[in-house]
Protein backbone atom coordinates (compact mmCIF):
# COMPACT_ATOMS: atom_id res chain seq x y z
CA UNK A 1 0.00 0.00 0.00
CA UNK A 2 2.69 2.27 0.47
CA UNK A 3 4.57 1.63 -2.72
CA UNK A 4 1.59 2.24 -4.40
CA UNK A 5 1.04 5.74 -2.81
CA UNK A 6 4.01 7.01 -3.38
CA UNK A 7 3.48 6.48 -7.25
CA UNK A 8 0.00 8.45 -6.69
CA UNK A 9 1.84 12.32 -7.15
CA UNK A 10 3.49 11.30 -10.10
CA UNK A 11 0.32 10.06 -11.47
CA UNK A 12 -1.41 13.46 -10.76
CA UNK A 13 1.90 15.15 -13.02
CA UNK A 14 1.76 12.91 -15.66
CA UNK A 15 -0.91 15.05 -17.75
CA UNK A 16 1.29 18.41 -17.57
CA UNK A 17 4.99 16.01 -18.02
CA UNK A 18 3.36 14.68 -20.96
CA UNK A 19 2.70 18.21 -22.70
CA UNK A 20 5.54 19.56 -21.36
CA UNK A 21 7.38 16.63 -23.28
CA UNK A 22 5.14 16.84 -26.42
CA UNK A 23 5.32 20.82 -26.75
CA UNK A 24 8.75 21.78 -25.37
CA UNK A 25 11.30 19.19 -25.28
CA UNK A 26 10.62 16.93 -28.15
CA UNK A 27 10.16 20.44 -29.71
CA UNK A 28 13.97 20.96 -28.92
CA UNK A 29 15.51 17.72 -30.03
CA UNK A 30 13.52 18.17 -33.29
CA UNK A 31 14.73 21.56 -34.14
CA UNK A 32 18.43 20.37 -32.93
CA UNK A 33 18.32 17.38 -35.49
CA UNK A 34 16.80 19.87 -38.19
CA UNK A 35 19.83 22.16 -37.81
CA UNK A 36 21.77 19.24 -38.76
CA UNK A 37 20.25 19.01 -42.27
CA UNK A 38 20.15 21.58 -45.47
CA UNK A 39 16.79 21.39 -47.21
CA UNK A 40 17.17 21.76 -50.84
CA UNK A 41 13.59 23.50 -52.13
CA UNK A 42 14.91 23.10 -55.78
CA UNK A 43 14.94 19.17 -55.43
CA UNK A 44 11.54 19.26 -53.93
CA UNK A 45 12.24 19.72 -50.18
CA UNK A 46 14.97 17.00 -50.24
CA UNK A 47 17.44 16.52 -46.86
CA UNK A 48 21.03 16.89 -47.14
CA UNK A 49 22.96 16.05 -43.89
CA UNK A 50 25.26 18.95 -43.39
CA UNK A 51 26.24 18.25 -39.70
CA UNK A 52 27.93 21.24 -38.15
CA UNK A 53 27.93 23.25 -41.25
CA UNK A 54 24.87 25.39 -40.55
CA UNK A 55 26.39 26.43 -36.99
CA UNK A 56 29.35 27.43 -39.19
CA UNK A 57 27.62 29.35 -41.17
CA UNK A 58 26.02 30.73 -38.17
CA UNK A 59 29.33 31.82 -35.95
CA UNK A 60 30.65 33.31 -39.99
CA UNK A 61 28.10 35.38 -40.78
CA UNK A 62 27.85 38.98 -39.99
CA UNK A 63 24.49 39.63 -39.53
CA UNK A 64 24.08 36.12 -37.37
CA UNK A 65 27.22 37.13 -35.64
CA UNK A 66 25.45 40.95 -34.66
CA UNK A 67 22.12 38.95 -34.24
CA UNK A 68 23.73 37.08 -31.15
CA UNK A 69 25.17 40.42 -29.60
CA UNK A 70 22.06 42.35 -30.27
CA UNK A 71 20.13 39.48 -27.82
CA UNK A 72 23.14 39.53 -25.07
CA UNK A 73 22.99 43.62 -25.31
CA UNK A 74 19.49 43.51 -24.59
CA UNK A 75 19.41 40.73 -22.21
CA UNK A 76 21.94 41.65 -20.30
CA UNK A 77 19.57 45.34 -19.54
CA UNK A 78 16.60 44.25 -19.70
CA UNK A 79 16.60 41.54 -16.84
CA UNK A 80 18.13 42.89 -14.07
CA UNK A 81 16.35 46.56 -15.01
CA UNK A 82 12.66 44.56 -14.86
CA UNK A 83 13.68 42.37 -11.58
CA UNK A 84 15.07 45.08 -9.43
CA UNK A 85 12.18 47.62 -10.63
CA UNK A 86 9.51 44.52 -10.41
CA UNK A 87 10.99 43.81 -6.40
CA UNK A 88 10.83 47.48 -6.02
CA UNK A 89 6.88 47.70 -6.70
CA UNK A 90 6.62 44.56 -4.66
CA UNK A 91 8.24 46.19 -1.10
CA UNK A 92 5.71 49.28 -2.30
CA UNK A 93 2.52 47.62 -2.58
CA UNK A 94 2.87 45.34 0.53
CA UNK A 95 3.21 48.68 2.83
CA UNK A 96 0.16 48.82 4.25
CA UNK A 97 -0.45 52.65 3.48
CA UNK A 98 -2.96 54.47 2.47
CA UNK A 99 -4.32 53.98 -1.17
CA UNK A 100 -2.01 51.07 -1.78
CA UNK A 101 -4.88 48.57 -2.81
CA UNK A 102 -6.00 51.33 -5.55
CA UNK A 103 -2.44 51.14 -6.40
CA UNK A 104 -2.49 47.02 -6.97
CA UNK A 105 -5.10 47.31 -9.30
CA UNK A 106 -3.36 50.11 -11.63
CA UNK A 107 -0.03 48.25 -11.49
CA UNK A 108 -1.32 45.29 -13.35
CA UNK A 109 -3.60 47.00 -15.93
CA UNK A 110 -0.44 46.11 -18.13
CA UNK A 111 -0.84 42.26 -18.19
CA UNK A 112 -4.18 42.24 -19.16
CA UNK A 113 -3.39 43.61 -22.25
CA UNK A 114 -1.90 41.42 -25.09
CA UNK A 115 1.38 41.56 -25.94
CA UNK A 116 0.68 42.07 -29.57
CA UNK A 117 -1.61 45.11 -28.61
CA UNK A 118 1.08 47.00 -26.37
CA UNK A 119 3.49 47.18 -29.18
CA UNK A 120 1.14 48.49 -31.66
CA UNK A 121 -0.29 51.06 -28.59
CA UNK A 122 3.93 51.53 -28.57
CA UNK A 123 4.22 52.05 -31.51
CA UNK A 124 1.60 54.55 -31.75
CA UNK A 125 2.89 56.62 -29.00
CA UNK A 126 6.46 56.05 -29.84
CA UNK A 127 5.78 57.79 -33.60
CA UNK A 128 7.07 61.15 -34.73
CA UNK A 129 3.43 62.70 -33.98
CA UNK A 130 2.86 60.40 -30.49
CA UNK A 131 1.96 60.73 -26.88
CA UNK A 132 5.54 61.02 -26.21
CA UNK A 133 6.76 63.76 -28.13
CA UNK A 134 3.67 65.31 -27.87
CA UNK A 135 5.03 65.26 -24.60
CA UNK A 136 8.27 66.50 -25.69
CA UNK A 137 7.44 69.11 -27.74
CA UNK A 138 4.37 70.55 -24.43
CA UNK A 139 8.02 71.60 -22.49
CA UNK A 140 10.22 72.88 -25.29
CA UNK A 141 12.53 69.95 -26.09
CA UNK A 142 13.12 68.15 -29.76
CA UNK A 143 10.83 65.27 -30.74
CA UNK A 144 13.09 62.45 -30.73
CA UNK A 145 12.93 59.26 -33.30
CA UNK A 146 12.98 56.41 -31.15
CA UNK A 147 12.04 53.42 -33.40
CA UNK A 148 13.71 55.17 -36.55
CA UNK A 149 16.64 55.71 -34.59
CA UNK A 150 19.91 52.85 -34.19
CA UNK A 151 20.35 54.23 -30.90
CA UNK A 152 16.90 54.17 -29.14
CA UNK A 153 15.50 51.47 -30.76
CA UNK A 154 16.59 48.83 -28.65
CA UNK A 155 16.05 51.07 -25.77
CA UNK A 156 12.11 51.23 -26.83
CA UNK A 157 11.34 47.18 -27.06
CA UNK A 158 13.14 47.43 -23.85
CA UNK A 159 10.72 49.93 -22.21
CA UNK A 160 7.85 47.96 -24.15
CA UNK A 161 9.31 44.61 -22.68
CA UNK A 162 9.64 46.04 -19.02
CA UNK A 163 5.74 47.64 -19.21
CA UNK A 164 4.50 44.51 -19.49
CA UNK A 165 6.98 42.43 -17.50
CA UNK A 166 7.56 44.06 -14.38
CA UNK A 167 4.23 44.27 -12.96
CA UNK A 168 3.98 40.48 -13.83
CA UNK A 169 6.88 39.65 -11.80
CA UNK A 170 6.28 41.97 -9.27
CA UNK A 171 3.26 39.66 -8.72
CA UNK A 172 5.04 36.70 -7.78
CA UNK A 173 7.57 38.61 -5.26
CA UNK A 174 4.52 40.29 -3.86
CA UNK A 175 3.00 37.00 -3.15
CA UNK A 176 6.89 35.64 -1.56
CA UNK A 177 6.59 39.08 0.40
CA UNK A 178 3.11 37.96 1.96
CA UNK A 179 4.33 34.70 2.71
CA UNK A 180 6.91 36.13 5.61
CA UNK A 181 5.54 36.43 8.84
CA UNK A 182 5.18 40.03 10.43
CA UNK A 183 6.03 38.58 13.76
CA UNK A 184 9.71 38.06 11.91
CA UNK A 185 9.88 41.96 11.11
CA UNK A 186 8.39 43.15 14.32
CA UNK A 187 10.72 41.29 15.88
CA UNK A 188 13.58 43.27 14.31
CA UNK A 189 12.55 46.26 15.12
CA UNK A 190 12.44 45.57 18.93
CA UNK A 191 16.10 44.70 18.19
CA UNK A 192 17.10 48.10 16.42
CA UNK A 193 17.24 46.43 13.19
CA UNK A 194 16.72 49.55 10.44
CA UNK A 195 15.27 49.59 7.11
CA UNK A 196 17.90 47.81 5.26
CA UNK A 197 18.92 45.10 8.16
CA UNK A 198 15.57 44.01 8.09
CA UNK A 199 15.61 43.80 3.85
CA UNK A 200 18.73 41.97 4.11
CA UNK A 201 18.29 39.64 6.65
CA UNK A 202 14.62 38.93 7.00
CA UNK A 203 13.06 39.78 3.37
CA UNK A 204 15.77 38.46 0.52
CA UNK A 205 16.58 35.61 2.28
CA UNK A 206 13.38 34.43 3.04
CA UNK A 207 12.21 35.30 -0.50
CA UNK A 208 15.26 33.83 -2.39
CA UNK A 209 13.44 31.36 -4.05
CA UNK A 210 10.79 33.48 -5.49
CA UNK A 211 13.79 35.85 -6.84
CA UNK A 212 15.36 32.57 -8.41
CA UNK A 213 12.13 31.59 -10.34
CA UNK A 214 11.49 35.51 -10.93
CA UNK A 215 15.25 35.47 -12.60
CA UNK A 216 15.25 32.62 -14.61
CA UNK A 217 12.01 33.17 -15.86
CA UNK A 218 12.60 36.56 -16.89
CA UNK A 219 15.78 35.78 -18.41
CA UNK A 220 13.96 32.89 -20.79
CA UNK A 221 10.77 35.14 -21.34
CA UNK A 222 12.97 37.48 -22.69
CA UNK A 223 15.98 35.55 -24.41
CA UNK A 224 12.89 34.60 -26.99
CA UNK A 225 11.14 37.44 -26.88
CA UNK A 226 9.63 37.79 -30.38
CA UNK A 227 6.39 40.24 -31.19
CA UNK A 228 7.54 43.29 -30.38
CA UNK A 229 10.74 43.09 -32.87
CA UNK A 230 8.34 41.99 -35.23
CA UNK A 231 5.55 43.91 -35.44
CA UNK A 232 7.60 47.86 -34.52
CA UNK A 233 11.13 47.12 -36.24
CA UNK A 234 11.33 44.27 -37.99
CA UNK A 235 15.08 44.13 -36.30
CA UNK A 236 16.14 47.36 -37.79
CA UNK A 237 17.19 50.16 -38.30
CA UNK A 238 19.95 49.19 -39.10
CA UNK A 239 19.59 45.57 -37.48
CA UNK A 240 19.96 47.47 -34.37
CA UNK A 241 17.03 45.58 -32.80
CA UNK A 242 17.55 42.67 -34.81
CA UNK A 243 17.96 40.14 -31.77
CA UNK A 244 18.46 35.86 -32.56
CA UNK A 245 15.20 34.79 -32.12
CA UNK A 246 13.99 37.31 -34.94
CA UNK A 247 16.39 36.30 -37.05
CA UNK A 248 16.06 32.95 -36.69
CA UNK A 249 12.35 33.70 -37.53
CA UNK A 250 13.56 35.23 -40.80
CA UNK A 251 15.88 32.36 -42.17
CA UNK A 252 13.29 30.20 -41.92
CA UNK A 253 10.29 31.49 -42.67
CA UNK A 254 11.45 34.44 -45.33
CA UNK A 255 14.41 33.04 -46.89
CA UNK A 256 13.67 29.57 -46.27
CA UNK A 257 16.75 28.12 -44.62
CA UNK A 258 15.41 25.92 -42.27
CA UNK A 259 18.72 24.40 -41.16
CA UNK A 260 20.86 27.74 -40.10
CA UNK A 261 17.24 28.77 -38.46
CA UNK A 262 17.09 25.69 -36.34
CA UNK A 263 21.23 26.06 -35.55
CA UNK A 264 19.99 29.74 -34.46
CA UNK A 265 17.31 28.31 -32.34
CA UNK A 266 20.12 25.81 -30.78
CA UNK A 267 22.51 27.94 -30.31
CA UNK A 268 19.77 30.79 -28.56
CA UNK A 269 18.98 27.46 -26.29
CA UNK A 270 22.36 26.99 -25.21
CA UNK A 271 23.19 30.75 -24.47
CA UNK A 272 19.82 30.78 -22.43
CA UNK A 273 20.74 27.84 -20.60
CA UNK A 274 23.98 28.86 -19.59
CA UNK A 275 22.69 32.37 -18.62
CA UNK A 276 20.50 30.27 -15.79
CA UNK A 277 23.05 28.06 -14.67
CA UNK A 278 25.01 31.27 -13.77
CA UNK A 279 22.16 32.63 -12.10
CA UNK A 280 21.31 29.71 -10.66
CA UNK A 281 24.93 29.74 -8.97
CA UNK A 282 24.67 33.13 -7.66
CA UNK A 283 21.94 33.08 -6.05
CA UNK A 284 22.59 29.67 -4.52
CA UNK A 285 21.87 28.87 -1.02
CA UNK A 286 22.63 26.17 1.86
CA UNK A 287 19.23 24.52 1.10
Amino acid sequence: MIKTEKWIPYLFLLPALLIIALFRIYPAFSGLAESLYATSFAAGGAKEFVGLRNFQDVFSDPVAVQSIWVTLRFNLIVNPLQVVLALLIALLVNQAVRGVGFFRSIYLLPIAISLNVSAIVWGLALSQTGLFNGLLRSVGLAPQPFLASTDQALWSIIMLASWVGVPYWALFLLAGLQGISPELYEAAEIDGANGWRRFSEITFPLIRRVLVFVLVADTVANFLLFVPVLILTKGGPQLSTNTLMFEAYRRGFVYGDFGTSSAMISVLLLATLAVVAVEFWLLRSSD
